[in-house]
């Protein structure tokens, strides 16, 4: 018992084993009135943990921090997938070891193993759950509720990407999904919802090799695919091999196709090998598109094809820009860091996703520490990457992806919030933080002080009062 809640105490992955409501948690300084909304976020917590299991293939479970007139409150629920459900009636896991592989004991009618882990978006009046492998999870707002599979009246179908954009002009959201014409295959599909819920395209097309994409980029005009060599075999899969593994001798391509035009119009630009998780935000400037992305040499937490480790040293993400050039005569994409600090979990003001941005935000790492690579602070950055702002944990504490909340509608880009739970090492619980957005280094303003801990997640997203 005491070796475990050791180990614990030196990561915050363990899942918690528990629903729970809190609706009067304590706070420390004073929470902003104008915050009046959640902050839902989305991470793996398994219900059952099997043995070799990547942590990729958690089942999600959402955690919704309620902020109204200065008081704060917290649900956390299970998305009740078919998986989950399955295996909940059963009281064991189906599916295990790697990447989710369905268990041979498994009962033949659970074929299911999507885990809604990823992500948690608002659109066109649906909370919806998202991972990279299903159709979205619709989400009761409020209780946190699981409603099912959402795929607008038929419309879409398979993969449905946990990055969507949506555009903050027309209020359209745009979607990809890899592996679209099965399992560890190279079609992608592509297609857009319109802001009341419609969808209005969906496609499919093939790309360069099977690959693991994560994100993509969304300009006012442009659709840029990345296929960074990340690589899915399914002849690996079958020799029991890694599915995915790191390939760094494909290269880099990323395909840049108009918002309005066809995939078969699509040009491939290659690049330096390289892996990319999460796009900050990216914009037009005359014949070129500028990206922002956090970039890795190579691919963390995922082996060489042969089954191998990756370099420990070098799977760091960095800020860094991407540029194409239309006009130009190649098909090659430059890549410049911006920053030497190592991060994750880009953020901008959403009100200008897709548009040139003066602000942006990420998770960072102290490079003084001696846990140098995990996520203890934020940054903030101006438009061409030079830090603004930074502030750090005190040693051993992570913080989440931080969320930007702007002050009002009508506000200055960049005049709000971050908001990012913390998770606090000494006490094995966790904190969300709310910062003032252009003064990070002084510290949160106001700290929501949980009893239990938020295990490591990926996204969230805040959802005003409606």
């Amino acid at each position: 018992m005491h070796q475990d809640a050791t180990a614990e105490r030196r990561n915050n992955i363990a899942p918690i084993p528990f629903e729970a409501d809190a609706p009067f948690l304590k706070i420390v300084g004073e929470l902003p009135r104008e915050l009046n909304g959640t902050l839902y976020r989305n991470g793996p917590n398994p219900q059952f943990e099997y043995p070799g299991a990547h942590w990729f293939v958690g089942d999600g479970m959402l955690h919704a921090f309620h902020l109204e007139d200065g008081r704060a409150s917290y649900r956390n629920r299970w998305i009740r997938t078919p998986k989950w459900l399955a295996e909940h009636d059963a009281g064991r896991a189906f599916f295990g070891k790697g990447f989710g592989n369905r268990l041979p004991d498994a009962p033949a009618h659970v074929t299911d193993g999507g885990v809604a882990n990823t992500n948690i978006i608002f659109h066109a009046g649906k909370l919806l759950a998202l991972e990279e492998a299903h159709l979205p999870t619709e989400i009761e707002a409020g209780t946190l509720a699981t409603r099912g599979y959402h795929d607008y009246q038929g419309r879409v179908a398979g993969s449905f990407t946990a990055h969507p954009k949506i555009d903050p002009v027309t209020g359209e959201l745009v979607f990809f999904g890899y592996n679209a014409a099965g399992r560890l295959t190279s079609a992608l599909s592509y297609g857009s919802i319109d802001a009341s819920g419609k969808a209005t395209r969906f496609e499919r097309f093939e790309t360069p090799y099977a690959s693991m994409v994560h994100d993509f980029i969304v300009t006012e005009n442009y659709v840029l695919f990345p296929i960074l060599p990340l690589t899915g075999s399914m002849e690996r899969a079958m020799s029991g091999k890694p599915p995915y593994a790191w390939e760094p001798e494909k290269g880099a391509y990323v395909g840049v196709m108009k918002r309005n035009g066809s995939s078969k119009d699509i040009v491939w630009f290659r690049g330096e090998s390289c892996y990319v998780f999460h796009i900050m935000n990216a914009w037009e400037e005359g014949t070129r598109i500028v990206a922002d992305v956090m970039q890795f040499d190579e691919a963390p937490l995922f082996p060489h094809p042969d089954g191998s480790p990756v370099k420990r040293e070098t799977p760091f993400a960095r800020h860094c820009r991407w540029t194409f050039d239309l006009a130009d005569n190649t098909d090659r994409f430059q890549q410049v860091y911006l920053d030497d600090l190592t991060g994750e979990f880009p953020r901008v003001d959403d009100r200008r996703a897709g548009l040139k941005s003066r602000h942006g935000w990420y998770a960072c790492a102290n490079p003084k520490a001696p846990m140098f690579g995990a996520l203890c602070g934020v940054v903030h950055v101006d438009g061409t990457g030079k830090r603004l702002g930074q502030y750090l944990l005190p040693g051993g504490d992570t913080i989440s992806e931080p969320v930007f909340v702007e002050r009002s509608k009508d506000a200055p880009e960049g005049d709000g919030w971050l908001l990012a739970v913390v998770w606090r090492a000494r006490e094995n619980r966790s904190d969300l933080a709310v910062f003032n957005a252009t003064d990070i280094e002084a510290g949160p303003a106001a700290l929501v002080q949980l009893g239990h801990r938020v295990p490591d997640g990926f996204h969230g997203n805040w959802v005003g009062a409606q």
